[in-house]
């Protein structure tokens, strides 16, 4: 007979502690999400800025998450300031409103013949190169997407 009172009482020790960290992970706030996004495909410009406006959506709304686009290679072109489309400007406007962070690959504007002031307004130069910054952010822990 004390078996069976000593094999209920372990169950429900096994319970009790199961159901007390069941709890507390439902009480947690998730962890804040960080996410670089790499663009270098310019017939992706416009489905890229609709996917991170999707993703700051997503994790309700402005401020939410930390996310940094870096492009490089032949999208860059899309953000000259005297060639940039009214719709990507706007979409980019309304990203860098909602926090998201640009970063332009210094070897691609060297290569272009552009400088910081010839893009849209809301990018920073990624120094080392647009490839070194991926995987600089990677490295701070930003999980990385390239849609």
């Amino acid at each position: 007979m004390q078996r069976r009172s000593m094999l209920r009482a372990s169950l429900a020790g096994l319970f009790g502690a199961f159901t007390v960290r069941q709890a507390s992970a439902a009480t947690e706030t998730p962890a804040r999400q960080r996410v670089a996004y790499h663009l270098a495909d310019a017939d992706r410009v416009v489905f890229v800025l609709g996917n991170l406006q999707n993703h700051v959506d997503g994790v309700g709304g402005p401020g939410k998450a930390d996310i940094r686009l870096v492009v490089h290679g032949p999208a860059l072109r899309a953000f000259h300031a005297l060639a940039a489309q009214d719709h990507t400007i706007a979409m980019m406007a309304k990203l860098v409103d909602a926090g998201v962070g640009f970063d332009a690959c210094a070897n691609t504007m060297k290569a272009q013949g552009v400088k910081l002031d010839d893009l849209t307004p809301g990018f920073v130069v990624a120094e080392k190169g647009g490839v070194v910054r991926l995987a600089e952010l990677q490295q701070q822990g930003f999980a990385y997407l390239r849609p």
